[in-house]
């Protein structure tokens, strides 16, 4: 069996060594004074490079294509593309915040109670059971007037408060105006600003 392998191997080892060896070549029939015919080698080497000489040959006797200045004058066009991130109102709408807290215990401990206690047989575990009458009212205005009124009166807030800010920009603006034109010569009669400035 091994030998069976190694004669196997030494005949594929052979082979391509035997393959890789040159051709002998015939000796050429001339005399020693003579020297041999030069044959065209070009179609032989073509083979043997990577690229076809002929073919470069031919695109170097082509008459090379004529420049052309048409292109010169056109304006290139140039675009510009801005991608803003998402404001963080947009991101935070995107949210889900409308879950409830977790009660007291976790979920299953609340599950737990709510069926061995439940709230139809222990009046003190409904839900608001803790407060009295009065009480109930109280929460009940309370959740009404913040509803309802507290928006109207935090929007005539923010309202007053902007108006105020705006009157004081126009003050300012003003003012900077008005001193830019008294530093112009002339008191900057010709410019524009200071002369609608003047006619207010």
């Amino acid at each position: 069996m091994r030998l069976t392998l190694l004669v196997l191997t030494a005949a594929l080892m052979a082979a391509p060594a035997r393959a890789q060896q040159p051709p002998a070549s015939a000796p050429p029939d001339t005399s020693p004074g003579q020297t041999a015919p030069r044959e065209d080698t070009a179609g032989d080497s073509d083979h043997s490079l990577p690229v076809s000489l002929n073919k470069i040959r031919e695109a170097l006797q082509q008459p090379p294509s004529p420049f052309s200045l048409r292109t010169l004058d056109e304006r290139p066009t140039f675009r510009v593309q801005i991608q803003e991130r998402m404001k963080i109102e947009e991101l935070l709408a995107s949210l889900n915040f409308k879950t409830s807290p977790a009660p007291g215990g976790g979920l299953y401990g609340f599950e737990q109670q709510r069926q061995m206690f439940p709230a139809v047989d222990n009046p003190l575990r409904q839900p608001y059971a803790a407060f009295n009458q009065p009480e109930l009212l109280t929460i009940l205005i309370e959740n009404l007037v913040g509803r309802y009124l507290a928006g109207k009166a935090i929007n005539a807030v923010t309202g007053a408060e902007r108006a105020h800010a705006e009157a004081a920009a126009r003050a300012e603006v003003r003012q900077a105006v008005s001193e830019y034109c008294g530093a112009q010569p002339n008191a900057g009669s010709g410019i524009l600003i200071c002369d609608t400035q003047s006619n207010r």
